[in-house]
């Protein structure tokens, strides 16, 4: 049904390229592009059949009929993305590269009149950078908050894209993504407006490192130390990093501490679910993650601004990054659950409802299937689902959107065919 141009080899990437694969109905053909070829070469050769990390994985790709292809890419350069298009000619390009990249592989794809997704939203690398300070500094003043990662920068291609007749899905993750299916699937089916919406994101597994992060160290850590923000009655409200704790009885996970963050989702939701008076985004942290964080950003290894070390520039996030655990080698450490979802408020038939809508996903079983921990699974599985939302063309409006601007039915029944069941309550501990 559909021809893939799949760009990233990450751990994320890994996952969906996987998922892609045993959904080979849909994913007739995939060319996986990175930066460096070999990591896809060696992809290819697992998912081909050679030798695997697990038998779970070895059933997959002896099941799957997907047409696998690798390619060099430096998506950083829009003239090689074009390039690599042509000559593939998808139906979809999957960017599951980094955010800072999500424009220039956006532009490649109005170019060539290809439909485009990613899982994460657009930031500049370097938010110092004279050429983006003006831009950024307007939109802070704009939307009141001074997050430096907001999906302005490709709403802006909305009309592009909808004069092309093409479509760019943003944000098909787990959050952003699932949990904006979530907020489209309770509007639609549990309640006629809805008040607030509290999004908790729990990890409850160990690795067994002093410090690492799950996911990309820079876009993690970077994440983590901006100021918090949520929305409440109309505007943003901005507070500093991490200084929002509530503690919360996650199922089958247990008590644990979480701090309010920004996150983009709250931006699109707010826009997209105009009645909603407040939404806010909690993360899970121990002490020790917070402890190491606040300790390196203390002595300036947080920062995005280069530095002169021995004659030779260096930004010292980059080098951070360099020196931790890479993501991808988590898998086999990692045991426990993580838990994911959101609590609504709200009004049906003109009662006061509450809701629960969140996913549990086992550390261990994804190893046992894929080769990754859980936090890679949550997040390669929806943009595998997303994708084969726009190739079946179960979502095909022209523009650029974000996931609860879809109908959430058929993206919510992929989600439990295909790795993430959700769970549902229609009691949940309200987060205070």
């Amino acid at each position: 049904m559909g021809r893939v141009l799949i760009i990233g080899c990450g751990g994320v990437a890994s996952v969906a390229i996987q998922k892609c694969c045993q959904n080979s109905e849909v994913f007739e053909e995939i060319l996986i592009a990175s930066r460096t070829k070999s990591k896809c070469d060696v992809l290819k050769q697992k998912l081909d059949g050679g030798k695997t990390e697990n038998q779970a994985a070895q059933w997959n790709a002896n099941k799957s009929r997907t047409k696998i292809q690798t390619a060099q890419l430096d998506a950083d350069k829009k003239e090689e993305v074009v390039k690599l298009i042509k000559q593939f000619e998808p139906d979809l390009v999957m960017n599951i590269a980094l955010p800072y990249q999500d424009l220039t592989i956006m532009e490649a794809c109005l170019e060539c009149g290809v439909n485009y997704m990613d899982t994460a939203n657009y930031e500049p690398e370097d938010i110092e950078e004279p050429k983006w300070r003006a831009a950024y500094e307007k939109r802070c003043k704009e939307q009141g908050f001074s997050a430096y990662f907001d999906y302005s920068y490709q709403w802006a291609y909305h009309k592009r894209f909808a004069e092309a007749g093409i479509t760019a899905l943003l944000g098909s993750g787990f959050d952003p993504g699932v949990t904006q299916a979530y907020c489209a699937y309770a509007l639609k089916h549990k309640f006629d407006t809805i008040d607030t919406i509290d999004i908790l994101d729990c990890n409850g597994g160990d690795h067994g490192y002093a410090f690492a992060t799950n996911f990309n160290p820079e876009i993690n850590l970077r994440e983590v130390s901006a100021a918090g923000s949520y929305w409440e009655n109309g505007h943003w409200v901005e507070v500093p990093a991490m200084s929002i704790k509530r503690e919360y009885y996650f199922d089958q996970v247990g008590q644990k501490d979480m701090y309010l963050l920004h996150h983009e989702e709250i931006e699109s939701l707010a826009k997209n679910i105009p009645d909603v008076k407040r939404i806010r985004f909690f993360m899970t942290f121990g002490q020790s993650y917070l402890d190491h964080m606040r300790c390196l950003e203390n002595v300036g290894m947080l920062s995005t601004t280069p530095i002169l070390y021995e004659g030779k520039e260096i930004v010292p996030i980059q080098f951070l990054k360099a020196l931790l655990p890479d993501p991808a080698s988590l898998g086999p450490r990692t045991k426990g659950k993580t838990n994911i979802g959101c609590i609504f408020t709200g009004k049906k038939d003109g009662k006061e409802k509450s809701y629960y809508l969140y996913n549990v996903c086992d550390h261990q079983e994804c190893f046992r299937e894929v080769g990754s921990q859980a936090i890679s699974y949550t997040t390669g599985v929806p943009a595998m689902v997303g994708a084969m939302m726009l190739l079946t063309g179960k979502w095909n409006k022209a523009g650029v959107y974000t996931v609860e601007q879809f109908d959430p039915d058929p993206y919510m029944e992929a989600l439990n065919r295909w790795g993430l069941p959700w769970q549902e309550s229609d009691s949940p501990v309200l987060v205070d």
